[in-house]
């Protein structure tokens, strides 16, 4: 599975760690930077991770700022795209049993890099419930795109 990462300066570090973790793993990461420490600005990796995820290029993304929050804004605004700001693994595991998320972002200030790994591992590994009703809710939601 190819999965797409996107982070700005303040996660630099963490989204380098995860590139490796996820490679161990046997995924592959495409990696759309930032690749240094010097300010940026989020949107530009983050929307470019999204893109790709929302094209096929890549199955799933993970987009990572210092809170989370600006990244996860960005990757929902791509159309095609679910992505859930997550920093326990509980949550981790019920977005995708039941809003079948293709984009998860982390806050690589909130969270330390032990959960985050746990975070993204539970996220990797939990499979859509197939719930009808869970179905018809994500409908509703992607229906507002349009």
């Amino acid at each position: 599975m190819k999965i797409a990462l996107g982070c700005d300066h303040g996660a630099l570090a963490l989204k380098n760690k995860l590139v490796t973790h996820l490679e161990n793993k046997g995924f592959e990461a495409k990696d759309f930077g930032t690749y240094t420490l010097d300010s940026c600005d989020y949107p530009d990796f983050a929307g470019a991770a999204a893109k790709a995820v929302a094209s096929g290029e890549c199955e799933k993304g993970i987009v990572l700022c210092t809170t989370g929050i600006g990244v996860s804004i960005v990757a929902n605004k791509v159309k095609g795209i679910r992505c859930a700001l997550l920093s326990d693994v509980m949550s981790a595991r019920m977005t995708r049993e039941h809003n079948d998320t293709n984009m998860m972002a982390i806050g690589a200030g909130v969270v330390g890099e032990m959960l985050a790994l746990e975070i993204v591992d539970t996220w990797l590994g939990t499979e859509f419930s197939q719930d009808e009703r869970h179905q018809r809710r994500i409908d509703k939601v992607m229906a507002l795109e349009k």
